[in-house]
């Protein structure tokens, strides 16, 4: 505990460039670490099993993955898109798997009956920006859904925040039932990082309270399993060595990545995925800094009196890495929508959030879908800060590792990139579910010169400082018509 408060001041005096390098650095070492160790994937890509990974270039290693022995079918293979991860403080202590498609729904669920498993983190929704991303697994809401030999019934829906669901599911195999709770993360978009800390763990805190004690593996699964993955394993795992009270001197978070990498490939998939990591940390260490402290002091008036004075978790807590916090770099695309979103193809699955206390239903989200009955409204995209350039220079190839749809096909777009640099938002109708393709990160503009249009709103007008008082440039004159 002794070295928590010098491990979140080195923590905290980080900056992005240093983060930026440190990603590079272990891009680099996990190419290296895969030839060392021999690591191959030759099971995902035999022809019988191609078909059952979600992309084609994300495939578990066969030192680690989950080799399946329930059979249920005498058609049943042991192959399935998912890697055991070792925890802090035990073997097997994560699945790291991709979203289940149609085909592997019941594999699925074979994997889940096989290790007994109790808790479900689910870090994506099933459709994001057009694109299915997971195929809905559970059944509706007081109803039962069979998959294979498997029954599934939810037991009911909470909603204990609007960006989390939590389902309890009860699953029946020959005559015997189990209990399974499902976490569902709704404001995590793919490719990038939620929006507070302080959401994942919270998350985080509720999962620990319902796993407890089971020696079960945790199950967690975004789209690949891996990027948004792997960052909650990563979380969790540091959670455990604080815990644990297994924090060294040489605590390093890119070994632990790159030790998680070494299970299950691209794990923490982006350098914003792993800058993000960094923050939450020091929000985690800042809340066991407190949660201490009060343990030992109580709730006495001169704790509250250093809690104001050193205590800056809601600072930390509640806002991204700080390359991101400029107000003067930020802006929003707004959008309206013509008609309706379309509903979701599966009544069980609605990609609706929870109603809010009056009634209605939060737009927070970009790429929530509608029922037919719900007027149509402005869409309002995600306000997010551009990129500074010292984090990506306009020159230089946007840095995440890729993953490809197994059946790739060109995409037809859920951003489209105008001349001017803005990105706008394509209606869901015009997309293919089935391109399962990551959206990709497109450089900062760097020519200014074509955004300001006459006749335009003019929101991204850049005027040059004029040489006199008695020089204007020809921008501040007034366009005749």
């Amino acid at each position: 505990m002794e070295l928590l408060p010098s491990l979140l001041s080195t923590l905290s005096a980080l900056d992005p460039d240093t983060l930026d390098q440190e990603y590079s650095a272990l891009r680099s070492q996990t190419s290296l670490m895969k030839r060392d160790l021999g690591l191959t994937t030759e099971a995902g890509a035999l022809k019988e099993n191609i078909k059952k990974n979600r992309y084609k270039d994300i495939l578990p290693y066969d030192q680690s993955r989950v080799v399946l022995t329930l059979l249920t079918t005498d058609s049943d293979s042991d192959y399935i898109n998912a890697s055991f991860i070792k925890g802090a403080s035990a073997d097997n202590r994560y699945i790291a798997s991709q979203a289940p498609l149609s085909s592997t729904v019941t594999d699925f669920w074979r994997m889940i009956w096989q290790h007994g498993v109790k808790v479900i983190v689910m870090a994506c929704r099933e459709v994001e920006m057009g694109k299915r991303k997971c195929e809905c697994y559970w059944a509706p809401v007081h109803r039962s859904t069979e998959f294979g030999p498997f029954t599934i019934n939810n037991q009911g829906e909470t909603y204990p925040t609007q960006d989390v669901v939590v389902r309890a599911l009860t699953v029946t195999y020959q005559k015997d039932s189990r209990s399974v709770i499902q976490y569902q993360f709704l404001s995590w978009p793919d490719h990038d990082v939620p929006c507070e800390a302080a959401e994942v763990l919270d998350l985080l805190e509720r999962v620990r309270d319902s796993q407890r004690t089971h020696s079960s593996p945790l199950l967690i699964h975004c789209s690949a399993g891996c990027g948004r993955t792997g960052v909650i394993c990563a979380l969790d795992y540091i959670y455990d060595l604080l815990v644990t009270k297994q924090i060294t001197t040489d605590f390093s978070i890119m070994k632990i990545i790159l030790e998680l990498r070494r299970q299950r490939p691209s794990t923490v998939q982006t350098k914003e995925q792993y800058q993000f990591i960094f923050w939450s940390v020091v929000c985690m260490i800042e809340r066991v800094l407190q949660s201490s402290s009060r343990q030992v002091y109580g709730n006495l008036p001169e704790l509250k009196k250093q809690d104001k004075k050193t205590t800056v978790i809601s600072a930390s807590c509640n806002k991204r890495s700080p390359r991101l916090i400029n107000m003067n770099d930020t802006y929003a695309v707004v959008n309206k929508a013509k008609t309706p979103h379309p509903p979701p193809t599966n009544p069980a699955c609605s990609e609706v959030s929870p109603p809010t206390s009056s009634g209605t239903l939060p737009t927070s989200h970009h790429y929530d879908y509608y029922p037919a009955s719900v007027s149509a409204a402005p869409v309002y995209s995600c306000v997010r800060p551009r990129a500074k350039p010292h984090s990506l220079p306009p020159s230089a190839t946007p840095i995440y590792d890729t993953a490809t749809p197994a059946n790739h096909r060109p995409a037809e777009g859920s951003l489209s990139l105008h001349s001017n640099g803005a990105y706008q938002l394509v209606p869901a109708k015009q997309l293919s579910p089935e391109n399962e393709v990551y959206e990709e990160f497109s450089p900062s503009v760097t020519n200014m010169s074509n955004i300001c249009s006459p006749g335009g709103i003019g929101f991204n007008c850049r005027i040059q400082k004029p040489r006199g008082p008695r020089d204007p440039p020809a921008e501040w004159s007034r366009l005749e018509r």
